[in-house]
């Protein structure tokens, strides 16, 4: 019998031994969403029905554009780890990975045009 604490029990357990790993940043990323999402609607919400040159003007400020582009990046990370686990329990075989591939790509690419378009608009 191993006498093992419990921290060591956890760590490196699992299927593919991330699992803690992948629950830790999960758990990061929605705490950060918690306080994101309500600063992006206090950013954006004032911007609703306001004109082209409005919203250009609103999103130069540095707040609005930092808060919009983390809240973007963040969003889709926490996308991307929520997916992949969902594809890893429920899909097998050559589509598994496939599917992974496509929704870390569409992830990546997805939070990059975001993260652009804001900053084209602060700059």
């Amino acid at each position: 019998m191993r006498y093992l604490t419990d921290r060591k029990r956890a760590i490196g357990n699992g299927a593919a031994r991330q699992g803690t790993d992948h629950h830790w940043s999960m758990t990061v990323s929605s705490y950060g969403l918690l306080i994101l999402v309500p600063l992006f609607l206090i950013a954006f919400g004032p911007m609703l029905g306001a004109g082209y040159e409005d919203v250009t003007a609103h999103f130069a400020k540095p707040f609005p554009a930092i808060v919009t582009a983390l809240t973007i990046w963040v969003g889709m990370m926490h996308f991307k780890n929520g997916v992949r686990a969902v594809i890893e329990d429920y899909m097998h075989g050559f589509a598994r990975e496939l599917w992974i591939i496509i929704m870390v790509a569409l992830s990546y690419a997805t939070a990059a045009t975001g993260v652009f378009a804001i900053l084209k608009m602060a700059l």
